[in-house]
């Protein structure tokens, strides 16, 4: 990509944020950071209970996130948030306004199948149901890209990077 755009590879849990997350970093060259980094120690727990986060939950999570990303304006960088609901985004857009969304979508049994393959993950298969329920996607008047998630991670990273890429032009 010819500018470094910071990059945030949204979705609902299981669809391979943090296994796409740093392989896109790699290609690009840039910094990555792990969204659930940035939860506090209760949403955790919440989630861990089985609990879904409510939106002042998130509030906090994503103003961190957002930081971290308008710290990487102009140089570029890749970080993952699940970022469902367009007002999330718009929040991680008020942080960072030249923020490009990457959304990995996929076959709800597929992501099913995937999670339940997870090991020491908090997110338990039981809150995906909550995740699409949630899930608003990207809209036209958003900057970024829906890339489908079959197929291996480097798979799923190569065409990431060239609709990244056709984004450009």
């Amino acid at each position: 990509m010819s500018t470094p755009h910071v990059v945030v590879v949204m979705g609902v849990a299981g669809t391979g944020k943090t296994t796409i997350g740093p392989l896109l970093a790699a290609e690009l060259g840039v910094p990555y950071a792990e969204g659930d980094d940035f939860h506090p120690a209760a949403n955790i727990a919440k989630m861990s209970a089985g609990t879904p986060l409510d939106d002042s939950d998130r509030w906090p999570w994503l103003d961190a996130i957002g930081q971290w990303a308008h710290g990487r304006a102009g140089l570029g960088g890749v970080v993952s948030s699940s970022a469902l609901k367009r007002v999330y985004r718009d929040r991680l857009r008020a942080e960072a306004p030249g923020a490009v969304f990457l959304h990995l979508t996929g076959d709800r049994a597929l992501i099913e199948e995937r999670m339940a393959e997870r090991k020491g993950h908090f997110m338990p298969t039981a809150l995906l149901d909550s995740q699409f329920a949630t899930l608003q996607p990207l809209q036209d008047d958003e900057a970024g890209i829906a890339v489908d998630v079959s197929g291996t991670p480097e798979e799923i990273t190569q065409r990431a990077v060239a609709a990244l890429r056709r984004l450009e032009v």
